[in-house]
């Protein structure tokens, strides 16, 4: 069931501009699959999908099988247009983001399989990234910083 739910995000996503999880929702619900946000937010993560910037300047889910150039060029853009703020707190960096966007820049930080970072949580608006040190957390806030 969870193959084929996949299966299905991967076409919607491919066929439709899909920008909130809110809407993946509806339209797998119309498509027969039985699913809440919570489920969805981990299939995206599973699926290792991102949100990139598309031509009509809307952002949209896509598949992470991008090369590291363009996970970086989409890193950028994210953090440029959905972080409020972000800051070091120990070995844990927290980051701020427009509502409903952590979710995107937390896939795409996730798809760069960064040395410093040991694993990441987000929610509708902030993501806590944990790093193997503390100097390690501030030297990816400063990276992070001049992605911006």
């Amino acid at each position: 069931m969870k193959s084929d739910r996949h299966a299905e995000i991967l076409k919607i996503i491919e066929n439709n501009s899909i920008e909130t999880q809110d809407e993946l929702l509806g339209k797998l619900k119309a498509a027969g699959y039985k699913a809440t946000q919570a489920t969805i937010s981990r299939d995206i993560k599973d699926l290792r999908l991102i949100k990139s910037l598309g031509d009509d300047g809307r952002y949209r889910y896509i598949t992470a099988d991008v090369s590291q150039s363009d996970v970086r060029k989409n890193l950028g853009a994210l953090l440029n247009s959905s972080v409020i703020s972000m800051e070091a707190a120990q070995n844990i960096v927290v980051i701020k983001t427009l509502g409903g966007m952590a979710n995107a820049v937390c896939a795409s930080i996730d798809a760069r399989e960064h040395r410093a970072i040991v694993g990441t949580i987000a929610g509708d608006d902030t993501i806590f990234v944990a790093c193997r040190d503390s100097s390690l957390a501030a030297e990816l806030v400063s990276e992070f910083k001049k992605l911006v």
